[in-house]
């Protein structure tokens, strides 16, 4: 099980909005299309960024679980959703989960492993993921 961090307010977007769509500067890796991964909010947050809603303000803590389906490169704004910025790699997200509960870690740059514990207590979560 892998972890990617996000900075707020784009992780809880894609928590509990509809935002399924991570821009990234560098080409999803291969080997993590198609993984089920958590979504973990950074410890900053992007401090550009206007977003508004609820659950916008949790730090340093896994918020949900998706599913990476796919990659492509764009230099369309919203070529494939109001959350989609041009001139960047478009990591599509599907079958996202929230989780009712943060479960706070201490996240990483790119794709991280987290500790038992952290997937455990995302497991405990009445959540109906299954690895």
């Amino acid at each position: 099980m892998r972890a990617l961090t996000i900075r707020q307010p784009w992780a809880g977007a894609i928590a509990h909005q509809s935002k399924r769509v991570e821009n990234r500067t560098w080409k999803l890796p291969a080997k993590h299309e198609g993984a089920r991964i958590l979504i973990h909010a950074g410890a900053q947050p992007d401090r550009n960024a206007e977003v508004f809603g609820e659950h916008l303000d949790v730090y340093s803590a896994v918020v949900a679980v998706a599913t990476i389906t796919g990659c492509h490169w764009s230099n369309e704004w919203q070529c494939c959703g109001y959350w989609a910025f041009e001139e960047t790699y478009h990591w599509v997200l599907a079958d996202v989960i929230a989780l009712p509960e943060p479960v706070p870690a201490k996240g990483a740059l790119g794709f991280w492993t987290p500790d038992e514990a952290i997937v455990n207590a995302v497991l405990r979560q009445d959540t109906g993921v299954a690895w």
